[in-house]
């Protein structure tokens, strides 16, 4: 199995984040812009970028990669940018983190040398680089159309253990629904996990929300294998969902129209204790009447259907900047990573996205902030579990 790639960033400075960001269609340009920006002739022990799929990213990538210097670099290719500024589409955020309260390491791990939970494993093993701070945290930008990513965090799980938090998102690609993008150093990846270990001298908060509701009576997954659940109550679960929801009929035949639907109509898992988890329900196998969802949905368990509106979406966005925040004891973060589902974008509407965002920028109390739209979330902070669909997700960096 190859190893993984393994950097530290090591470069003393005061602490510090700031976000780049461009537009021009032009990739060399647009990298060097973005990060330029970001940078503004300071050394980053870390660049996170994220950037629309429309780009040549190798080109993008190698642009930012010269720009960083010595700085570790991860980022993935996305379905919409987030930064202070706003969201947007088409076009390239830099967040650059440095500071001599801040250890950095990175490492990359593909999913084909071993599968989803060896590429867990293999990246999250970047943790045991980084220098000895009383807080940690373990950012992961993932491959969401690789299979079950619940596995990437059992995998990453396994090597760094309860005591430290993962927190991330997968890689999306406009929405294309192809192929995504991982970035790593200088060089660009598909089907990989990419990981980078942050220690500091000050805590990290991370955030976890929804803002969907239940719809009706509960139903048992009386069988599912994986992600694919073929019965809800002991009938094939595509029947069960397109009826219970009303469906309009072209979601019943054509797949295209039945993905538009269930974009804003997820599952939910009865979680103790917490909010349902999410899953999102990302096609339908007309043949065999089954729903195929981005992440396991157990036989056996019980699940809803969910929906949502802006009200319930845009309240879930201040409870997850809330929680992302409280471990800060009140003092302000450094910068705020958001990564969030583009089902939520969904049912926000364009008007909607721009409020969402400025409500994070608000709770960043002048931090700045950067994220994408998703195809899928990363937040273990308890358990063993850890993957999230169509939910909001912030990490507040102390």
């Amino acid at each position: 199995m190859r190893q993984p790639i393994t950097r530290n960033g090591t470069q003393p400075g005061a602490t510090w984040a700031a976000t780049g960001r461009s537009s021009d269609p032009e990739p060399r340009t647009a990298g060097v812009e973005a990060a330029r920006e970001a940078l503004a002739g300071r050394d980053a022990k870390l660049a996170v970028v994220f950037c629309s799929d429309r780009y040549d990213i190798p080109v993008l990538c190698e642009s930012i990669a010269q720009e960083c210097g010595e700085a570790a670099l991860i980022g993935c290719s996305t379905a919409g940018e987030i930064a202070t500024s706003g969201p947007g589409d088409e076009g390239v955020i830099v967040m650059a983190l440095g500071g001599d309260g801040l250890s950095v390491a990175t490492a990359a791990h593909q999913v084909a040398d071993g599968g989803l939970r060896a590429a867990g494993a293999g990246a999250a093993r970047c943790l045991f680089d980084v220098d000895d701070r009383p807080h940690k945290v373990l950012l992961l930008l993932t491959d969401g159309l690789s299979g079950d990513q619940q596995e990437i965090v059992r995998g990453a799980y396994s090597t760094v253990g309860a005591s430290v938090p993962l927190v991330g998102g997968c890689a999306g690609d406009d929405l294309n629904m192809n192929r995504t993008t991982q970035l790593f150093g200088g060089a660009t990846l598909e089907g990989s996990v990419v990981a980078a270990a942050l220690s500091s001298d000050r805590p990290f908060g991370i955030g976890v929300k929804h803002g969907w509701r239940r719809v009706g009576t509960p139903m048992v997954v009386t069988e599912s294998s994986g992600n694919v659940v073929r019965s809800l109550d002991d009938r094939p679960a595509l029947d069960v969902y397109l009826e219970r929801l009303d469906a309009p009929a072209e979601a019943s035949e054509d797949a295209a129209a039945f993905t538009r639907f269930a974009l804003t109509h997820p599952l939910g898992l009865r979680q103790p204790a917490t909010e349902e988890q999410v899953r999102f329900v990302g096609e339908a196998d007309f043949d065999t009447g089954s729903l195929v969802c981005i992440a396991e949905v157990p036989q056996g368990g019980m699940v809803w259907l969910m929906e949502g509106d802006g009200d319930s979406v845009l309240a879930a966005t201040d409870a997850a900047c809330r929680d992302a925040l409280a471990p800060l004891d009140g003092e302000a973060p450094a910068a705020m990573i958001a990564f969030d589902c583009i089902a939520r974008r969904g049912v926000l509407g364009e008007e909607g996205i721009q409020r969402e965002i400025e409500r994070v920028v608000d709770n960043a109390d002048g931090a700045p902030v950067a994220g994408f739209y998703t195809y899928g979330e990363i937040a273990r902070t308890t358990g063993v579990t850890g993957f999230h669909n169509q939910t909001l997700v912030v990490l507040a960096v102390g």
